[in-house]
């Protein structure tokens, strides 16, 4: 296999151990790899999966945060031939489930402590229904029924190395090794399936679009089960030979403190991750000079976050760049111009990245004329390959001819640049996370005091949009607005938790016996 060719994500790795094998790769707190410490720990833990018996096309899964050892565990399974996993150690046990169900994978490594919580609780009561997780390894003090990480990956295991090189021959670029959970109209997460092939091909084209290099060093602080972790900025930084800063969750003053502490040159976020910065007192203090490219996607920019990133070019230099983009396409698949107008990357994401291909529709899927709204379709090398155990979803989602039909609307003006204006399902974005209404209200409407519930997105200064949930009480049945939230607590992530809830004896209804959310949507204006 000749390895210029850089379709396998562990080539880019080798590349660049090849190199430069003394610059740095990964940073996160204390440890610092570089390329070839890299390589060699990906080789280590790649041996380590094989005698734990994973083979091509199984699952390996890590419960963790953006640190060194995600990108370590995640080049290893490429490597063999396995798909690996992310997973938020945010989420509840009932979320966890449900995924870890669905995907079964062979391995799970994880934290034992993120945030004050110990996370081996939950990871014990699921391990007693799982019979398929053969191998639970704890980053941290292990516990009964697993190991510690680092002593069972870190073992050299040379009697392994001529099988380590046999499974690294038979990998294809069409082999599938990153599965992300996105969030479906049906309230149940899908699994999102992509390849070797379809993850370089997209970033192939980011890394010129964004001006990425081996001079670079990119911040990380995305949850690893995120698009952007996982391609935007994570395998992107190392496909162009940079340097990764991690950080475990999301700190506005940590971060712009990391930004000085490490002259980080590509920052990419969503805008609240901006906004909650710019709030911060230190905000003007801080030295963001090393800062060469901003990026930002997920919801639209504030007038007033782009008026301060506009300072900031101007003072250092930078440059800034948003996009359009999904799970399903890798990433971004639109880009703006290094040097748009500022008022033009307040309204639009760009336009569709060569060899792309885009193109707006009916509601018969049908191309329409530019100017006109319709839903965005895309086609490329970047496509997903399928949703996990959903074949009937996946062929919705994609035709026959390889278009991805996004469920945004938007319109193309005769530059070819893309507009926005909504979405057709009723899925909204807070802090550049996708919330799905209909996951909520099966969680409400599983409470013993609840009949009807209509979750709806509605406008916010911090988040963009947030969720606000119209409760319809059972008959002689009273709810406390304190109760629904900590009930949704125990079964949500924090961001799909509504910001306000509507306790109401009754609920506007259409005449199928669905909560007429048109209705609400028309009230909520005067709320």
């Amino acid at each position: 296999m000749n390895r210029e060719k850089e379709n396998l994500l562990f080539h880019c790795i080798e590349k660049w151990a090849a190199k430069k094998p003394d610059s740095e790769a990964l940073i996160f707190n204390e440890e610092r790899l570089s390329y070839n410490q890299l390589k060699d720990q990906i080789d280590l833990i790649a041996k380590a999966y094989i005698e734990a018996g994973v083979s091509k096309g199984d699952k390996v899964a890590l419960l963790s945060m953006a640190r060194n050892e995600f990108m370590t565990s995640y080049m290893a399974a490429g490597k063999i031939g396995a798909v690996w996993l992310g997973l938020n150690p945010k989420a509840t046990i009932d979320e966890l489930r449900y995924i870890l169900n669905d995907c079964k994978p062979k391995v799970l490594m994880m934290l034992r402590n993120f945030m004050d919580s110990d996370l081996s609780q939950n990871i014990i009561l699921l391990k007693k229904e799982m019979p398929f997780l053969e191998k639970v390894l704890v980053i941290g003090e292990s516990f009964e029924g697993a190991e510690n990480f680092d002593s069972f990956m870190q073992k050299e295991r040379n009697d392994l190395k001529d099988e380590l090189a046999r499974r690294e021959e038979s990998v294809l670029p069409e082999d599938e090794v990153l599965l992300m959970y996105t969030s479906g109209s049906t309230g149940k997460p899908k699994g999102v399936v992509h390849t070797h092939a379809s993850i370089i091909e997209n970033v192939k084209v980011q890394v010129k679009a964004f001006d990425m290099d081996e001079k670079g060093k990119v911040l990380v602080h995305f949850p690893i089960n995120h698009v952007a972790a996982d391609v935007e900025m994570g395998f992107a930084a190392v496909f162009a030979g940079g340097s990764i800063v991690f950080m475990d969750s999301f700190d506005p003053v940590g971060s712009l403190k990391m930004i000085e502490k490490e002259k980080i040159s590509f920052l990419g976020q969503v805008p609240v991750m901006f906004l909650l910065q710019m709030q911060q007192p230190v905000f003007k203090e801080t030295d963001i000079s090393s800062l060469k490219q901003i990026v930002w996607a997920g919801a639209a920019a504030p007038k007033i976050m782009l008026d301060n990133l506009s300072l900031i070019c101007k003072k250092t230099g930078a440059k800034l760049v948003t996009g359009y983009g999904s799970t399903e396409v890798c990433g971004f698949v639109t880009y703006t111009k290094l040097n748009d107008d500022p008022d033009l990357l307040l309204k639009s994401v760009g336009k569709i990245a060569h060899p792309f291909e885009l193109k707006i529709v009916d509601e018969q899927r049908v191309e329409i004329e530019s100017g006109q709204i319709g839903e965005i379709a895309v086609r490329g090398p970047f496509m997903f390959k399928e949703y996990l155990n959903k074949p009937d979803a996946t062929s919705s989602a994609i035709d026959k001819d390889g278009w991805y039909f996004t469920d945004d609307l938007g319109y193309v003006d005769e530059k070819k640049y893309v507009f926005l204006t909504g979405r057709k399902s009723e899925m909204f974005k807070t802090g550049g996370e996708n919330v799905y209404p209909r996951e909520i209200e099966e969680v409400l409407e599983t409470h013993p005091g609840v009949l009807f519930s209509a979750v709806i997105g509605a406008k916010d200064e911090i988040y963009q949009e947030v969720g606000w949930a119209f409760v319809m009480q059972k008959p002689g049945q009273e709810v406390a607005e304190d109760e629904l939230i900590s009930f949704c607590k125990e079964k949500l992530s924090n961001f799909k938790v509504p910001k306000r809830f509507f306790i109401r004896p009754a609920l506007p209804l259409l005449a199928n016996g669905k909560v007429n959310k048109v209705a609400l949507t028309k009230e909520m204006q005067t709320l």
